[in-house]
């Protein structure tokens, strides 16, 4: 069926539903097994319900279903990609289609990172007002349908639930049903889908006019109170966040205050002075929703945009809190999904473009220090997959070494651990200078490292110990451990801690002996895995009920 498949490729497809029919008639199909995310919700600290201010991403390109919609990939160059999840909190996928179900990779993408994945469900001009009349006017069976519908869809793809956007008038019959619609969408979506989502998009008011109030008020309140959160307009001032921090209440980390970074309309600021917009929101307390980021790809081009979406994500780092990692083991070779080559053990398999969300790994911090240190993406080598990570800075002059941030942990620790890295120093003196990794633990009273005769470390920072072969009941997990390939150097390591919780796990770069000059560096990493020594012993889990269908030879 063309909805599921490609009609030229035959290659699966993700899709969309267009009208009210569509919808309605929607049910689970055997052709669908491929858009169904594969990839859980990673947890990740703080939960989304804690009482921080959070950042929502809503990305609109193009009409969206570009090159994404191919679930298992296409040979695309230079794509748009999105990679830094630590710093968010939602993400939603969204186009101007009645029923917009995010493309799986992007749900397999964020879920790996922790970010729960929203779809849209839109209406607009007067198709969008006769779709609303038709399921809202009538009795609470039609919209109950609707509703049941759109969190049966959520549950069987395995995304996280729906902005609604209502940008068209509603008729008093139509609009003394919204709240109720909401209401039992909402109720509906949290049953069928753990950590479920509904947010209201600032548009229609509750006589039903079509009004945007860039902020929260009497006028569209009883959609707020309805469901989950309001996202609102992008033209507001200050004095609209002061009445809607007043307004909201115990609920002011609900409103995602609208940021358009294409700076449409009388906006406060958007492109490279978005963080002007992000830092009046964050004064008054309230979440922020970032509209259009691929301003970046879509303004800018395609050509730097690596560089020019580190140098944006980075102008906002100050107004964007991170996220933690809360369980192990954590496994990375720090993949974007997309390549100029694939590389398998550091060598390269295979030459060409390629763009795969859902083969997207898991992403670290990207610390940037203007000058002193930089964290990017790296095509043009890798260990395993189409990219790995440069770190490139300077050791000060008189210092002896610089840590690198590269994740932050809020766990307790395991009391053994055993950490891998592959990495590969460029530059002029690469053997002037050791990589090593660091782990810092949160402070505590109880915190050892070894047995409980060593005193704890200053400043709770470890230095794993070297394994020059690993123990023989790892010694296929870690068979990388004493021999990198293709200019790669690996290492493996160990660490015993008692009582300790987890903080952050650093790249250590130091230089042999201290100078009175600066000294530059470029390291790539491969690979950085941290394991729990307890669970990694244990056999994983054997494939069963394997089955293959719809098979045919060409």
């Amino acid at each position: 069926p063309a909805r599921h498949f490609d009609t030229k490729t035959t290659e699966p497809i993700s899709f969309f539903l267009s009208g009210l029919e569509e919808l309605l008639a929607w049910q689970p199909d055997s052709n669908d097994d491929f858009n169904v995310s594969a990839v859980p919700l990673a947890k990740r600290q703080p939960p989304l319900h804690s009482k921080r201010p959070r950042t929502l991403v809503c990305h609109d390109m193009r009409g969206g279903y570009l090159e994404d919609r191919f679930i298992q990939g296409s040979a695309t160059r230079n794509p748009y990609v999105f990679y830094h999840w630590r710093y968010i909190d939602i993400f939603v996928y969204f186009s101007h289609h009645t029923v917009t179900i995010p493309p799986v990779c992007w749900t397999n993408a964020a879920h790996r990172n922790g970010v729960p994945m929203l779809g849209t469900f839109i209406t607009e001009w007067t198709d969008g007002e006769k779709l609303c009349e038709s399921f809202l006017a009538g009795g609470e069976e039609a919209y109950r349908a609707v509703s049941e519908q759109l969190a049966r869809i959520a549950q069987h793809y395995h995304f996280d639930g729906w902005l609604v956007n209502i940008e068209n008038t509603l008729s008093a019959a139509a609009v003394a049903n919204m709240a109720p619609f909401l209401r039992h969408l909402t109720a509906q979506v949290h049953g069928a889908v753990p950590g479920g989502l509904v947010i209201w998009y600032d548009s229609v008011l509750q006589n039903g006019t079509l009004k945007w109030q860039n902020e929260l008020n009497e006028e569209n309140r009883v959609f707020f109170d309805a469901c989950d959160g309001l996202f609102t307009n992008y033209n507001w001032k200050e004095e609209h966040l002061e009445r809607t921090r007043r307004l909201a209440g115990p609920r002011h980390t609900d409103i995602y205050v609208g940021v358009d970074v294409f700076a449409r309309g009388d906006v406060v600021g958007g492109g490279f002075d978005t963080d002007k917009s992000l830092r009046l929101i964050r004064q008054h307390g309230l979440s922020a929703a970032i509209f259009a980021p691929g301003w970046v790809y879509e303004h800018l081009g395609e050509e730097n945009f690596l560089r020019n979406e580190n140098k944006f994500w980075g102008s906002l780092s100050e107004y964007l809190p991170t996220h933690s990692i809360c369980t192990l083991p954590l496994a990375t070779s720090f993949s974007l999904g997309i390549g100029t080559s694939r590389f398998l053990a550091g060598k390269e398999e295979e030459a060409g473009p390629w763009y795969d969300l859902s083969a997207q790994e898991i992403q670290p911090l990207y610390p940037e220090h203007e000058g002193r240190l930089s964290t990017s993406c790296c095509l043009q080598d890798a260990w395993c997959g189409g990219s790995s990570l440069r770190v490139q800075g300077t050791i000060p002059p008189g210092e002896e070494h610089v840590a690198i941030r590269l994740f932050s942990f809020q766990m307790p620790a395991p009391p053994k651990l055993f950490l891998t890295l592959l990495y590969k120093l460029e530059g002029p003196h690469p053997e002037e200078l050791t990589v090593a990794l660091e782990l810092t633990t949160w402070d505590s009273g109880t915190c050892h490292e070894g047995s409980v005769t060593t005193l704890p470390e200053p400043n709770g920072r470890h230095h794993p110990r070297f394994l020059p072969a690993p123990p023989p009941s790892l010694a296929k997990l870690l068979a990388t451990c004493d021999r990198g390939s293709h200019g790669w150097t690996s290492r493996c390591y160990e660490l015993d801690l008692q009582d300790c919780g987890l903080r952050d796990l650093s790249l250590l770069v130091s230089r042999h002996q201290p100078s009175p000059q600066e000294m530059f560096f470029t390291c790539l990493l491969g690979e950085v895995r941290v394991l729990d020594a307890a669970s990694a012993v244990a056999s994983p889990p054997q494939v069963q009920s394997l089955a293959a269908s719809q098979v045919w030879w060409q």
